[in-house]
C-alpha cells in the first residue's frame, strides 16, 4: 500500500526510515495515519523514543520515506515526505509529520 494512508491508524512493529541524513530501522509500537490540518493532508508516523541519538538525527532531517511492517509483512510504503514537524506525544513517543 502506498500513497496517503487514510485517517484510520495503521499499527506496525518495525519501520525502515530513510532521510536525507540517515537510514535507520526502529522496532516497537509504531503507528502511521493520515491527518488533515488547515485543509492540507499530512502523514504522521508515531515512533517509540528509545534512542536519543536517533531522535536528534531525525530532528535535523528535512525529508523522510519509510516502510512500515507488522510480523515481517509490509503494510505501508510512504511517498517522499517533506518533514514539517517533529514533536513528542503525551506518552513520550516521537511523532514525525510530513507531506508529499
Amino acid at each position: 500500500m502506498t500513497g496517503f494512508p487514510g485517517h484510520l491508524p495503521i499499527h506496525g512493529d518495525r519501520v525502515q526510515l530513510v532521510t536525507d541524513i540517515t537510514s535507520v530501522t526502529i522496532t516497537g509500537s509504531i503507528t502511521c495515519q493520515g491527518v488533515t490540518r488547515e485543509g492540507r493532508g499530512y502523514v504522521e508516523l508515531t515512533l517509540p523514543d528509545a534512542d536519543p541519538q536517533q531522535r536528534r538525527e531525525l530532528e535535523r532531517a528535512k525529508w523522510v520515506q519509510y516502510k512500515l511492517f507488522r510480523n515481517s509483512t509490509m503494510l505501508y510504503v510512504s511517498p517522499h515526505l517533506t518533514l514539517s514537524e517533529i514533536r513528542r506525544a503525551k506518552d513520550g513517543a516521537l511523532v514525525l509529520s510530513g507531506s508529499p
